[in-house]
């Protein structure tokens, strides 16, 4: 047995776990977080995908072990309370899903994506989330909800209507009177 110690949405953990286990059993069997699903376990389908240290990883091809000292968020800990994450509302609204399997891994995937680039097209989208499979949908549902949450986070951004925002000092380039 190993011993680890991370932080998983907000909250310290210490364990002892075969060196072998893979970090989304960890998550599931260990802490009971569920929302992350088991897709292939090949790492092809991006279901399990979740953030280490704020960078997208498929949970099935990262050991337990590999996550020791870092910190994890999974789909379960990306609302605040009773307020749900923009991507999660986007996906409700937009419809962008239909089993719900895959939704998870997209929306931690898509997070990525808008951290790198907070104004995609419909086709940086598709690209950006070429490793997460969904077999229900057309992903035109899925591309929407991450259009309509990225305009979200942009509007969250924007200084309100008459606020006063910084600007820096002006300076005046015209040479100083001789005198």
């Amino acid at each position: 047995m190993t011993h680890i110690s991370l932080t998983v949405d907000g909250t310290a953990y210490e364990d002892e776990v075969e060196p072998r286990l893979l970090l989304v059993h960890y998550l599931r069997d260990h802490l009971g977080l569920t929302g992350t699903p088991v897709g292939c376990d090949t790492s092809n389908c991006g279901a399990c995908t979740v953030e280490l240290d704020g960078d997208s990883v498929k949970s099935c091809s990262v050991l337990a072990v590999q996550a020791d000292g870092c910190e994890v968020t999974t789909i379960q800990g990306l609302a605040s309370g009773a307020e749900w994450d923009p991507l999660q509302t986007a996906f409700h609204q937009q419809h962008a899903l239909q089993c719900g399997y895959c939704t998870p891994g997209m929306i931690m995937a898509a997070r990525d994506l808008l951290k790198e680039n907070p104004d995609p097209t419909p086709e940086e989208i598709r690209l950006g989330l070429e490793g997460n499979l969904c077999r229900c949908t057309g992903y035109q549902n899925i591309v929407r909800a991450v259009l309509a949450a990225a305009a979200e986070e942009r509007r969250r951004r924007a200084p309100a209507p008459g606020a006063v925002t910084e600007t820096a000092p002006v300076t005046s380039t015209a040479p100083a009177a001789a005198g």
